[in-house]
């Protein structure tokens, strides 16, 4: 019990079953996909996909205890082919039979869950060795992870898995997790207190959790705005790079790049590499900035940028972190233009405003002869060279500066 006293408050009160679980009805409501897996005692792999914080590790715990399976729990920051050759040769093994019973038939293994945090973590090679034990059933994976998983997991994995999306906490969903965890504490807050906590929680009830514990353990229970805001400056909130810090570093990181400053640039890429950042989701935010602000400027930018993602790929921490820091100082130097950014979001909202409008004739294809003869694929004699439908004639999205 002296453990479970000394464990984070979120793990606490971390729900058993689906009806303490709080949040994502879509899934878990009734005659909802995840609840009908558990009360038909048929899960299958999945993905899932949301920001921190939401219950994703929570929801794999209740499917492996409301389906009666074993469940092992690993995550990709830590985990390699090691790890989970142990769990695969566990999974594997057959369950012991009565010897004295020699008529008695073989039992069928139930599959287990393994849990694999952060998926997207993994690398290609590391994907490709769960993926025959998932196709045969040995293992069903439930895999974690707050990156889109279109671009994360191979795609071999992912058709074999459901993606399930969870969505931020809505406030009242967090004012119920904050009243539990209050609860077990032992405290109460005045409703100034607990809004400035859902607010600064941003749907993230783990984050919420951290700071009210924080708090409480800072101030002797005592849990009010000021101290709120103090705690929230406080040393024991380290940079997590599933919470709010981490947005604001590589907000800051981008702004710093816009602005032309390699120095500040390279500032805010330290501090995301010494806290341990994912180097592909910096790297994927810079081949984002090469086209989006450095762009018709400097069309080098988006080779070197990708250059980058391709190197933190295949290369990894620790060395990589120079791939980045190359990087960074080549798109912060480089010279800035959204131009042809700012004409695509221009043509997009022609696309929303005008819908699909007539292609024009000349610009069809012509694969039969009638359709030769009707005009398709053919410029008119009077042809001024515009290849936009009729309606947009003259509008113009990108112009090169002379």
């Amino acid at each position: 019990m002296a453990d479970a006293a000394r464990s984070p408050l979120a793990d606490r009160i971390r729900p058993q079953t689906l009806d303490e679980f709080i949040g994502q009805a879509h899934l878990v409501g009734p005659n909802k996909p995840i609840r009908k897996m558990i009360e038909s005692n048929r899960p299958g792999s999945m993905i899932l996909w949301g920001p921190p914080g939401v219950g994703k590790t929570t929801l794999a715990r209740i499917i492996a205890h409301g389906t009666g399976r074993e469940f092992f729990e690993l995550s990709a920051v830590s985990a390699g082919k090691d790890e989970m050759r142990r769990v695969i040769a566990l999974a594997s093994e057959e369950p012991v039979r009565d010897l004295f019973s020699l008529n008695q038939p073989k039992q069928e293994r139930t599959a287990p869950i393994l849990f694999l945090d952060e998926i997207h973590r993994f690398n290609k090679a590391q994907q490709d060795f769960l993926l025959p034990h998932v196709e045969a059933g040995t293992i069903v994976l439930i895999g974690a992870t707050t990156e889109n998983p279109s671009f994360e997991v191979i795609a071999a994995l992912l058709s074999r898995s459901r993606v399930f999306v969870l969505s931020p906490l809505n406030e009242d969903e967090v004012h119920q997790i904050i009243e539990r965890g209050a609860a077990v504490l032992n405290v109460s807050l005045d409703a100034d207190a607990e809004e400035f906590l859902i607010r600064m929680s941003s749907g993230d009830a783990r984050q919420a959790l951290n700071l009210l514990e924080t708090t409480a353990t800072l101030y002797d229970g005592a849990v009010s705005i000021e101290n709120l805001k103090n705690a929230l400056q406080s040393r024991f909130l380290r940079y997590d790079k599933q919470a709010e810090e981490h947005y604001n570093t590589i907000s800051a990181f981008i702004k710093s790049m816009r602005a032309s400053d390699p120095n500040a640039a390279l500032h805010y890429l330290a501090r995301m590499v010494h806290a341990g950042e994912d180097p592909k989701f910096i790297a994927r935010r810079m081949v984002i900035f090469a086209s989006e602000d450095v762009g018709m400027a400097d069309a080098n930018a988006l080779t070197v940028a990708n250059a980058v993602f391709r190197a933190v790929e295949t290369i990894g921490y620790p060395e990589c972190q120079i791939n980045l820091a190359h990087g960074a100082v080549y798109l912060a130097k480089a010279p800035k233009s959204r131009a042809s950014c700012d004409a695509y979001f221009a043509a997009l909202e022609d696309v929303d405003r005008h819908g699909e409008l007539p292609i024009p004739m000349k610009l069809r294809n012509a694969p039969t002869a009638l359709m030769k003869s009707l005009g398709y694929g053919k410029a008119e004699q009077d042809d001024d060279g515009s290849l936009l439908p009729d309606a947009l004639h003259g509008r113009v999205y990108y112009a090169d500066k002379d």
